[in-house]
């Protein structure tokens, strides 16, 4: 195994403790349920029903630092942002307000420092210098689990197209599973009983 891949791994690994630290935190059934919007909006190209456009593209930039575009796929070819902008429009649309103040405060920055009106324009190492400045902070916590969640969800549900996070951790999405699957539940239902 290579050392980006087991890099990546180790990054998955950190997932779980990511949410807490986040401004929101999503049931499965709310994932399920934003990365299906997802993925109608997606496949009808619509335009982004939550985010303007300049948010979108300075997200989706952010997200492809989270997650970059190297030897392999990253989260801008796996369409994390048509995931984050139907999670963000749903059910956690209190968080909205928080996200767009820290993302404007970000750009504020960017503007100063480098002279950019957008993080989308900046430079990767201007950028990743700016997110290293926020690094500990709720918005980048944020951002990293939405991240995460639209990169790994089933592609069904919006995020994760073509399969692109699935095939970086190497699942291997079968209709049916041959046994000794369920094997292991039977003998513990018996136990259980």
């Amino acid at each position: 195994m290579s050392s980006k891949a087991t890099s990546r791994r180790a990054f998955l690994r950190s997932a779980s403790e990511i949410a807490p630290a986040s401004l929101l935190a999503l049931s499965v059934p709310s994932l399920i349920l934003a990365g299906q919007q997802a993925q109608a909006a997606k496949s009808a190209t619509r335009p982004f029903a939550t985010l303007t456009p300049e948010e979108a593209a300075d997200l989706e930039a952010i997200a492809a630092r989270i997650m970059p575009s190297d030897e392999t796929p990253g989260a801008r070819e796996a369409g994390v942002i048509y995931f984050m902008d139907n999670v963000l429009g749903n059910e956690r649309e209190e968080v909205l307000p928080a996200l767009r103040k820290w993302l404007s405060d970000l750009q504020a920055v960017a503007s100063t420092r480098y002279g950019h009106p957008a993080l989308h324009t900046l430079p990767d190492g201007m950028l990743d210098s700016l997110l290293r400045d926020i690094e500990e902070t709720p918005f980048f916590d944020t951002v990293r689990y939405l991240t995460i969640a639209g990169m790994f969800t089933a592609p069904l549900h919006g995020g994760n197209r073509d399969q692109i996070g699935w095939r970086l951790i190497g699942f291997d999405d079968q209709h049916a599973w041959a046994p000794p699957f369920g094997y292991y539940d039977a003998e513990y239902m018996e136990v259980g009983e």
